[in-house]
C-alpha cells in the first residue's frame, strides 16, 4: 500500500521541483513515470493493467486538453497528469484533476485578493472570450508583459492534489 500511495506522491513532487526551477517539466521524467507506472500496473494486476494503465493516461487528454489548446495549461502539466492518470486509473485522476482545479482556483483567488486586481482580470477573461467568439481564433490565453504572479506554476496544485490522494481523501 506504501508504494501505491508513494508513488504518485514522488511523481507529483519531483514535477512540482523541476517546474518551480526551470518552469518545465522534464519529459524524461514525465517517460520514466510512466514506464515505472506501467511497470507497477502490470505487476499488481497483470495483462489487464495495460488496459486501465492506458485509459488512466487517455482522461487528463479531455478537459485538462482543451485548456491546453488554449493556452491555459502547460503541456508540462497535461503530460504529469496522463503519467499519474496512468498509475492512479482513469477515475482515480479525474479526481486528482478535479482537485487540482479546486485548489488551483484556491491560489487564484488569494492571488486576485493579495493582487487587488479582480476587476481588470474579469474584464480580460470576458474580453478574451468576446474575442474568441467573435473570431473564432484561438489564441494564448496568457499574453506577454503579465506579471509573475498572474501565471502560477500548476504543478503545485497537482501535487497538493496528490497529497490529498496519499492522505485517502479520495
Amino acid at each position: 500500500m506504501l508504494l501505491h500511495t508513494f508513488f504518485p506522491v514522488a511523481v507529483a513532487f519531483c514535477a512540482m521541483l523541476m517546474d518551480l526551477r526551470t518552469a518545465r517539466v522534464d519529459n524524461g521524467w514525465i517517460l520514466f513515470s510512466m514506464a515505472v507506472g506501467l511497470l507497477i500496473r502490470v505487476w499488481q494486476e497483470g495483462v489487464g493493467g495495460i488496459l486501465s494503465f492506458l485509459a488512466g493516461t487517455a482522461v487528463p487528454l479531455i478537459f485538462p486538453g482543451i485548456l491546453f489548446i488554449y493556452h491555459m495549461l502547460g503541456a508540462g502539466d497535461i503530460k504529469l497528469f496522463c503519467s499519474l492518470g496512468g498509475f492512479m486509473g482513469p477515475a482515480v485522476v479525474g479526481k486528482c484533476i478535479f482537485c487540482s482545479f479546486l485548489i488551483g482556483a484556491g491560489i487564484s483567488l488569494a492571488i486576485l485578493i493579495s493582487n487587488g486586481d479582480f476587476r481588470r482580470r474579469f474584464q480580460y477573461f470576458f474580453q478574451y472570450m468576446e474575442d474568441l467568439i467573435r473570431s473564432g481564433e484561438r489564441k494564448p490565453y496568457i499574453r506577454k508583459g503579465m506579471s509573475e504572479t498572474e501565471n502560477f506554476h500548476f504543478t503545485v496544485p497537482v501535487f497538493l492534489s496528490t497529497l490529498l490522494f496519499a492522505g485517502g481523501l479520495y
